[in-house]
């Protein structure tokens, strides 16, 4: 039996073990998810129409966001970096298991707690106070399709991010502008479909748009499902091949300093 399911498994365990935790995460989330909806009903009463949404899909696409926000690690990165500082990564690269497919394996268990745990808060209170939209359950299930691949795709980034350190002495520089990248190109800030013109085109085709914008138009009815996610798939399938020769140069540059 292959070891991966065993690695998401133990993640999985290791990150409900504080479902206390958890939940106040969850709390803070749905707290901002407030905020940001009052903002974009604001926003919406002026444009009632802005980027081919009307008010309840902003408020929906909201509450979706903060529920998501977790699970595909908007914020953070991975524990890889602090290893590959500390030269930890050693022990890892010594494992019958490549490195990716290891790390990768920790990510999808941690990406299920977290949904578990920290969507719930946000969507609920959403739902009360509001009227959100509900999808189909073909539209339902074609959104759990382009969860799958916004993790992949969120992983496959934080994990170059991570690999950087091989030949960074400091990674902060490199995670902020991760991080920036990432809350401005996902549709975290502010729905892409409102960025004018050629912005608002470029951000579409960039594969941070794969993280929220691209899942929450699936689960909204704004997209087609085949189109869509055979975008999050191509841009999960081109990073992962990145992440898997950067691997292989980041071992080749440790074994020849001496790793």
């Amino acid at each position: 039996m292959s070891v991966h399911p065993w690695v998401a498994w133990y993640a999985f365990r290791r990150h409900t073990a504080y479902p206390l935790g958890a939940f106040t995460e969850g709390l803070t989330n749905t707290v901002f998810g407030l905020l940001r909806a009052y903002i974009l009903i604001a926003v919406w009463a002026e444009r009632p129409s802005l980027g081919g949404y009307d008010v309840t899909d902003a408020v929906t696409f909201c509450f979706l966001t903060q529920a998501l926000l977790g699970a595909v690690q908007v914020f953070g990165g991975m524990d890889l970096t602090a290893r590959i500082r500390t030269g930890d990564v050693a022990i890892d690269l010594y494992r019958p298991v490549g490195l990716l497919g290891w790390w990768l394996a920790d990510d999808v268990g941690r990406a299920l707690a977290t949904l578990l745990l920290r969507a719930g808060p946000p969507l609920l209170t959403g739902a009360i106070i509001f009227d959100l939209r509900a999808p189909s359950p073909a539209r339902a299930a074609a959104f759990a399709a382009a969860f799958a691949l916004a993790v992949l795709v969120s992983f496959a980034l934080r994990y170059l991010v991570a690999l950087a350190m091989f030949w960074l002495s400091d990674d902060q520089g490199v995670q902020m502008i991760s991080l920036v990248l990432t809350l401005f190109f996902s549709g975290m800030v502010l729905p892409l479909v409102v960025f004018p013109g050629a912005l608002g085109t470029a951000a579409g085709w960039l594969p941070w748009s794969a993280l929220i914008q691209v899942p929450a138009d699936v689960y909204l009815g704004k997209r087609d499902v085949a189109g869509a996610l055979a975008f999050q798939a191509a841009w999960a399938a081109a990073l992962l091949a990145a992440a898997h020769l950067v691997t292989r140069a980041a071992r080749h540059r440790l074994v020849v300093q001496g790793g």
